[in-house]
């Protein structure tokens, strides 16, 4: 029996429960990180992490804002903030990778076509290799000729989304054909953005396409068009602190009344070791994945019975389509404690040994792959000493899917049952 201890924020009441099972739904992308500037108290304006942001929304009109962090909700983030604000100045460290989403009302005729084909649309989401309801492509890059490759970039590129990440199918593992699709990316900020400084900061050059998680905007690189937007370099001129004013870099301070944090999270293990879980023997989960997360099929970790994890480490998760990894992970854990329970059990717990296994063939798949080739929060790139260890599965929902059935329907193999 497993007992959860939770305090108040408000008045500071604890209260326990005890429970068979222990289901940590506790996010991927859940523990936000703020960087730690020196003097950041100091600071007397506005202050908002896009992870927290307030549910009343934010009024930024006839302001000056910074906002610090050119990843996915920075991306998002952008735009929005700039048709109010009387100046947004972006300070970016690293350019990433971003596509249209062509977002877009849905006709009547649209809807009736989706809704008659939503059994199928599902299905298939459930097979393909990110868990989204359109097949990857079964041509290489390399041997498409040039000509025909613009058609297929293009055609991706205009129905938006991640559609341009599966135009081809070694994108993922080889480097020429990656580079195919990271040129014609930035010969696309050539031509949106007016600046030829600005554009050539804004290009991705340390990093092939899809190895960080590519972004979604709507019309990101075009903002950088506007006179109130303003763009910083912080790799060459840092960030050292901030002062009551505003961020203050190596080469000048900036004077602003609000500062946006889109600087990202702790991700996958982050929320998961704020808090104290203890296994046998008081084993602490934070020490046990002190040099990287190891866990059975990312839904359980050994020397933890009864605990299960949705979209863990060492599963699809953020390489996939979320909704369809998540609704997996809850079938999956809602059948096994209905086995434990007509099975007359009381204990499962993943062994060392199909921990150890599983943890080797992650590590194996992705080193077959360019991802680990990007500092990205995949590996823990963006949290100072957390250790760089390549989270996610990159062998894709479908066969992932095919793994964890096939698990249970070998009287769940690799966990211990008592």
């Amino acid at each position: 029996m497993g007992r959860v201890t939770t305090r108040s924020t408000v008045d500071g009441t604890e209260e326990t429960v005890s429970a068979r099972y222990c289901i940590m739904a506790t996010g991927c992308l859940s523990a936000g990180r703020v960087p730690d500037f020196e003097d950041l108290a100091d600071y007397t304006g506005e202050v908002y992490h896009t992870g927290s942001w307030p549910h009343e929304g934010v009024d930024f009109t006839g302001k000056r804002v910074a906002l610090i962090g050119t990843g996915s909700s920075g991306i998002q983030s952008i735009p929005e903030i700039a048709k109010q604000a009387e100046h947004l100045t972006v300070f970016q460290r690293t350019p990433n990778f971003s596509v249209p989403a062509r977002n877009q009302p849905l006709d009547p005729q649209e809807w009736a076509k989706i809704k008659a084909e939503y059994p199928r649309i599902r299905e298939i989401a459930r097979q393909t290799p990110t868990g989204l309801p359109f097949p990857p492509s079964t041509a290489s890059a390399l041997e498409t000729d040039p000509a025909e490759q613009r058609k297929v970039m293009e055609e991706h590129w205009t129905l938006g989304g991640f559609r341009l990440g599966q135009c081809f199918s070694d994108l993922a593992i080889n480097k020429e054909a990656n580079d195919v699709v990271a040129q014609y990316i930035r010969e696309r900020i050539d031509e949106i953005v007016e600046d030829p400084q600005v554009a050539e900061l804004l290009k991705p050059w340390d990093h092939p396409v899809g190895t960080k998680r590519i972004c979604v905007d709507t019309d990101y690189y075009a903002t950088f068009n506007r006179e109130n937007v303003s763009l910083v370099d912080v790799r060459s001129a840092p960030i050292t602190r901030l002062t009551e004013r505003g961020p203050a870099t190596t080469e000048r301070e900036y004077e602003v009344d609000a500062i946006v944090f889109a600087t990202g999270f702790d991700a996958m293990t982050g929320a998961l070791n704020r808090i104290d879980i203890r296994g046998t023997e008081g084993l602490a989960l934070a020490e046990k994945w002190a040099a990287g997360p190891r866990t059975y099929l990312g839904l359980a970790t050994a020397g933890f019975p009864n605990l299960f994890l949705v979209t863990g480490p060492g599963s699809p998760s953020v390489l996939s389509n979320m909704v369809t990894s998540i609704e997996q992970h809850v079938d999956w854990i809602t059948d096994h404690i209905r086995y434990l329970e007509d099975q007359g059990l009381t204990r499962s717990e993943a062994s060392p040994e199909a921990e150890d296994a599983w943890v080797q063939h992650v590590n194996d798949a992705a080193d077959t792959t360019l991802f680990p080739q990007a500092n990205s929060w995949y590996l823990g790139a963006n949290v100072p000493g957390k250790p760089r260890v390549f989270m996610p599965y990159v062998g894709g929902v479908g066969a992932y899917r095919a793994k964890c059935d096939e698990v249970a329907a070998k009287q769940y193999e690799g966990f211990s049952l008592v």
